[in-house]
């Protein structure tokens, strides 16, 4: 079942995932909105909306250069919820991207073709 409705991509132009999903998106006519959250930041209410519908383990990337390079009290914060929201709004990079919301529900972390295809196809 394709998507329907408002969708927007959240993410930060120069990450190489985004611009797979973008171009992917672009490439298919999938009118889409982008949010630029390292420029425009992120709110803890809009990190709380996103995580009603997936984990904070999938939400928050452990295995990026951002998170290596965060000092241990900062990996020791996020360990709890309220911790790693601040994190987030703190550091934006630190979200797994591209989040795509369609009608204000997140249906997809990262980029996968297969899951595109499904998702808008």
């Amino acid at each position: 079942m394709a998507a329907k409705g408002r969708t927007i991509v959240y993410g930060i132009p120069n990450c190489d995932t985004v611009k797979k999903a973008r171009t992917w998106l672009e490439a298919r006519g999938v009118a889409f909105e982008f949010q630029d959250f390292k420029k425009a930041g992120l709110s803890a209410a809009l990190v709380k909306s996103w995580l009603a519908d997936v984990s904070i383990e999938s939400l928050l990337n452990r295995r990026g250069t951002t998170w290596r390079g965060l000092p241990d009290e900062a990996k020791a914060a996020a360990e709890t919820l309220d911790g790693a929201i601040a994190l987030m709004v703190e550091k934006p990079s630190i979200v797994k991207r591209p989040v795509v919301v369609v009608d204000g529900r997140v249906k997809s972390l990262g980029f996968s073709a297969d899951e595109y295809a499904s998702l808008f196809g």
